[in-house]
């Protein structure tokens, strides 16, 4: 009996010191969560009204060059420097969730206004303020005018056109518009599009009255828009580079180096760049890219050399897009004739 009884006191010494070194050894834990940490709040968190993506994401070459996500809105004035653009929001409206990031065909969320909590009337409308490269759009279209020409050749059945693609003056400047509704949700849709420096740049209304609709494209009357602001021109120029679609594939290439991707290989890359009047690219923006493949590009765009481009006998800057990686696909072409009633 006496040997039982010692073996069974070395097995419970055995178990009582495990027991003891995991309490000691808990309070060496590191303090950045896991499933035996004391800490409950992260180190890091996340930002009020911010959702993280992890992925590819927009960038730049440099921090003082204007970018078309560049926008913001400060003391309720909606102000984009890429796009001269400034809109002061009617009263009772804001913006409170900030937009995604640009997707890798080029569409931008510039803005997503919507009524305060403050507001108190007896109806509510959404401003959705957007841009679209017209280098890297899949759709159809070559300019913002053919754009909602396309947007209305293809809306759903479900949805009704009620002013078909025409032209509005606002703020000095013509847009292209368009206006449809859904009778089964009861929304109004009101589409304005310009075309500022190849992108196509819409202000989207939605409300399930009319009239407010009406009034908050008379309030648009206050904004301020570049002089090149149109439907069909829109193509830079003056105090901003000129932009010419696939001007990099051209003979105007004097030296040209491909970047080498090391992770990251199957992915779109669009990018947009600017070329200096002596022909060397001085910016690069990313509109969609890893963090390996911005720096395999941007070690390559330093080595292209181009022709110096000469508009009425002097040099200007270019503005144009290359896509890098796989291409994504193209949207197919309407059938001649085809219209949605």
């Amino acid at each position: 009996m006496r040997p039982r009884f010692l073996c069974f006191l070395l097995i419970l010494t055995w178990v009582m010191s495990l027991a003891w070194g995991q309490r000691a050894g808990q309070k060496n834990v590191a303090q950045n969560g896991g499933d035996f940490s004391n800490n409950t709040q992260p180190q890091t968190k996340v930002p009020t009204g911010v959702i993280l993506v992890k992925g590819a994401w927009s960038s730049a070459s440099d921090s003082v060059t204007p970018r078309p996500d560049g926008g913001s809105v400060t003391n309720n004035v909606f102000s984009n420097q890429y796009f001269g653009m400034t809109y002061t929001l009617p009263p009772d409206l804001t913006e409170k969730y900030k937009g995604p990031p640009p997707s890798d065909s080029g569409r931008y969320v510039l803005a997503q206004i919507r009524p305060a909590d403050t507001y108190k009337g007896p109806t509510r409308a959404s401003i959705l303020i957007t841009a679209q490269d017209m280098f890297f759009t899949p759709l159809p279209a070559a300019n913002a005018r053919e754009l909602i020409h396309y947007t209305n050749d293809t809306l759903q059945a479900d949805y009704k056109v009620e002013v078909p693609p025409s032209q509005l003056k606002v703020a000095g400047h013509t847009f292209s518009f368009f206006a449809y509704n859904s009778p089964v949700a009861q929304l109004h849709w009101y589409i304005l599009a310009t075309q500022i420096r190849c992108h196509t740049v819409e202000l989207v209304l939605t409300s399930r009255d009319t009239r407010l609709l009406k009034t908050l494209i008379l309030d648009m009357n206050k904004m301020k828009l570049p002089a090149e602001a149109d439907p069909t021109a829109g193509m830079g120029g003056g105090a901003v580079p000129v932009c010419i679609k696939d001007y990099a594939s051209t003979e105007s290439v004097i030296a040209r180096v491909d970047p080498v991707f090391s992770e990251h290989r199957f992915n779109p890359v669009p990018v947009r760049i600017i070329i200096n009047r002596d022909g060397k690219v001085r910016h690069v923006h990313f509109l969609s890219a890893f963090p390996d493949q911005t720096k395999a590009i941007t070690d390559a765009m330093r080595q292209w050399k181009f022709k110096p481009y000469l508009r009425d006998g002097q040099r200007v800057e270019v503005e144009t897009g290359i896509m890098f990686g796989r291409a994504p696909y193209p949207a197919a072409p309407l059938a001649r004739g085809s219209t949605t009633e």
